[in-house]
């Protein structure tokens, strides 16, 4: 037996679960936690010759990576209670244990902590010990992604460039950039020696690569990290001239092109593509709901008509590439004082820049530590959910900010015929989202289960997740404590009434501070902190070599890494379900498990940070896919109300939609509460980004956007003004409209001074 399990049964122990209580035996088992109980069957009409039903054998099992919070109290720390253990997990499950005596509750407590947290290695998880049924062993999950496939679907592979784009091998070996694909795709006119230049521009060599092209007009989604200009404003030739190819893939007819930078030979193919009279290429309709199509305005009126009209308008006549940021401009800023930070956009020609002010992984995980502060209570009582605390957690707020910046995305690529460079910090969290997001809308084989297992596989687990930091897979000690020791005095005690003679009433009476409130820092730190890489990592190779192993201190979770990315993306997808609800073949079954499964453990998919990591732990041999899961049940998952038609002259079956932000909600069943607890109408006016009626919005005047644009052969820059009419966008200003009027040189009447508001998105223009 693991020397780390001190007791592995304990009897008579009373379990408390949203407000009930059973008594049953607790086993602690190598990788789970295991209450056995005799539920009671529901009583049934019998005679007196019928027996009466018997009770039913049940059992709850808890994986120990699903542990995030665990308190001990002793019966000593409150007179004449019992000694008990309260949980909360991280699929915001909540119980407490009561025990009939302290030693035995103290063992429990010291074999369930060093089980969670002293873990040692990832070998260690439970998913290297699996044994998977039959069912799931005919799947082979592994082999659900293949990148070539996946490029070749999208037109691109090694033999033909024509879509002006290649697959690249530099990376077959991860040492050009351990976090990356070993397969990359770039520009056909960019080689691998520009490439090995480049890499020393971007932070941890994430340049900008090929994630999604557009079948009807080649535009494209790349993907990277932060640029490391600094201070000094450094410069990349090579990285300036990486982006240039990628934004000169495309003509509005779809004709891979060069501009005269990058051209071969003086016979190559023409290097503009301003002529709005050059453009034939039209895009299939974007659909949205009522809210979002009604136009105040000529332009959106013009756009959006054109969208639901096929023969309307030519798209693509107005081409303004994209570089989206999706940080706060000013995080971006003062990260140049460590010697990153963002495009000068006066060297990457004609592109726009906005900055979509999404918060980093502190703020992310203490908005989510507030929800989780206004529902921790449900153990010992059926209590409902804090309004106020949810109201202030602003999680809906974040999940609308992440669905705006991929309405710009598609809108960007759908409307404005144009490429979309996204990053971040690193390129792992925020970009992850928004690039998954921005492909669900725009592309109909994201929203079928074989689909969006691909995107999955592509945007985060191929270009690399921290998903074993992020999660707190290999947990920590600190989320563990002793109620006794912490109310002996420090930081965060609270004595708590004692001696009430009541254990459930004492539990109640402490339960604000029983869990431990730890301070959590809720300001957004400005500089993006360095990920130490090998922080809950050891190579299977470093061991080899005889490197030691500390595994209390070398291989645990850094508290200030884990943060529900992954999470957030989920439940994105969700709203996107709830408002196209016919146009997913999968339901939100599926997400809520798949969000399980991403703690559980159970499976090698969501253990590593990326594929290097994976090829040298050989998951593929050692651990089985998630997916196989999921394909060896698939009806449990599979949406009743999907339509596959795709069509774009019919309303509400085009191949595009966008996301409606006015219509976010509460994902009720994954918190575990009922949808009225969590999206009452008492909730909404917190919690949520209404759009103001378009009466409104036009009563509060046009809205007024400050952008920096630059001379790209003097690098000067300059202030200017763009005004657009706020109702135009049903609320939702116009960012689109605004590239659309700069392209053409229009400005609207400059606002009077008392109705100009400052949207909060910034914009960089050139």
């Amino acid at each position: 037996m693991d020397n780390r399990i001190k007791v592995s049964k304990v009897d008579n122990v009373t379990l408390w679960r949203t407000g009930r209580k059973v008594d049953g035996t607790l086993h602690l088992q190598l990788h789970h936690l295991i209450f056995r109980y005799y539920d009671p069957a529901q009583p049934q009409p019998h005679t007196a010759q019928d027996k009466p039903p018997a009770p039913r054998l049940r059992e709850m099992w808890v994986a120990y990576p699903m542990i995030s919070r665990c308190t001990y109290r002793p019966s000593f720390s409150v007179q004449h209670s019992s000694p008990i253990m309260r949980f909360q997990c991280r699929d915001f499950t909540f119980f407490a244990l009561h025990f009939a005596k302290d030693t035995e509750a103290r063992e429990a407590y010291d074999t369930i902590r060093c089980l969670t947290c002293k873990v040692g290695s990832v070998e260690r998880l439970y998913a290297f010990s699996y044994k998977s049924p039959d069912p799931e062993k005919a799947i082979s999950g592994w082999n659900l992604y293949d990148p070539r496939r996946e490029f070749k679907r999208m037109g691109i592979s090694a033999k033909d460039t024509d879509k002006g784009w290649r697959i690249s091998a530099i990376n077959h070996d991860y040492q050009y950039s351990p976090t990356y694909p070993s397969l990359l795709a770039v520009p056909s006119v960019i080689s691998d020696m520009t490439l090995k230049y480049a890499r020393d521009f971007r932070s941890r060599a994430r340049i900008p690569a090929l994630v999604y092209l557009h079948p009807i007009n080649n535009c494209s989604i790349t993907r990277s990290s932060q640029p490391l200009p600094g201070l000094q404003r450094k410069r990349n030739p090579q990285d300036e001239k990486l982006i240039a190819a990628i934004f000169a893939t495309s003509r509005p007819n779809g004709e891979a092109f060069m501009p005269d930078s990058l051209q071969p030979s003086p016979s190559s193919s023409p290097s503009h593509v301003d002529s709005p009279s050059q453009s034939t290429e039209q895009l299939p309709p974007v659909s949205g709901e009522s809210s979002f199509v009604v136009a105040d305005t000529a332009a959106e009126d013009h756009a959006l008509a054109s969208a639901t009209n096929p023969r309307g308008r030519m798209y693509g006549a107005q081409q303004k590439n994209l570089i989206v940021d999706a940080r706060p401009r000013l995080n971006a800023t003062v990260n140049s004082a460590i010697g990153k930070g963002s495009e000068d956009m006066a060297h990457y020609g004609a592109a726009a820049k906005a900055y979509l002010g999404i918060a980093n992984i502190h703020v992310m995980r203490n908005s989510l530590n507030k929800v989780v502060d206004a529902l921790k209570h449900t153990d010992m009582a059926d209590l409902p959910p804090s309004r106020d605390q949810l109201a202030k957690s602003g999680w809906l707020e974040h999940i609308s900010l992440i669905l705006d910046g991929a309405r710009i995305i598609v809108r960007a690529i759908a409307i404005e015929h144009s490429h979309v460079l996204i990053h971040c910090s690193d390129g792992w969290d925020r970009t992850s989202q928004l690039s998954a997001l921005a492909q669900i809308c725009l592309d109909p084989y994201y929203r079928t289960m074989e689909g969006f297992i691909v995107l999955v596989e592509k945007d985060w687990l191929s270009f690399g997740h921290q998903f074993r930091q992020r999660s707190g897979l290999l947990n920590s000690e600190k989320w563990f404590e002793i109620e006794n020791e912490r109310i002996g005095g420090g930081e965060g005690a609270n004595n708590g009434p004692a001696g009430s003679g009541n254990a459930f009433e004492n539990a109640l009476l402490s339960a604000k501070g029983f869990f431990g409130n730890k301070r959590n820092d809720s300001r957004e730190s400005l500089v993006e902190p360095e990920t130490e890489m090998k922080s809950g990592y050891e190579s299977p190779n470093a061991r080899s070599n005889g490197t030691p192993h500390t595994p209390e201190k070398g291989n645990s979770t850094k508290l200030d890494e884990v943060s529900p990315v992954f999470h957030q993306f989920l439940d994105a997808v969700y709203q996107l379900l709830c408002q196209h609800p016919t146009r997913f073949e999968f339901n939100d079954r599926f997400l809520k498990r798949l969000l399980y499964h991403l703690y559980s453990c159970q499976y090698g998919t969501f253990l590593f940070d990326n594929e290097k990591e994976r090829a040298e732990y050989k998951a593929h041999d050692r651990t089985q896919s998630v997916w196989d899961f999921f394909l060896a049940r698939k009806a449990m998952f599979m949406n009743e109300r999907y339509d596959a038609t795709v069509d774009d002259r019919v309303r509400g079956k085009e191949r595009i939609f966008v996301p409606d932000m006015a219509r976010v909600r509460w994902w009720a069943e994954v918190f575990g509460r009922k949808d009225e607890e969590l999206n009452g109408p008492a909730l909404f006016p917190n919690t949520q980004r209404q759009r103001p009626h378009p009466e409104a919005a036009e009563a509060a005047g046009p809205v007024l956007y400050k952008v920096e644009s630059g001379n790209p052969a003097t690098g000067e820059t300059k202030e200017r003004e763009i005004h657009t009419n706020e109702s135009s966008f049903n609320g939702e200003p116009g960012l689109v409209a605004g590239f659309a009027a700069l392209a053409t040189g229009h400005r609207s009447p400059s606002p009077s001074a008392n109705k100009s508001r400052t949207h909060p998105m910034e914009v960089e223009l050139q």
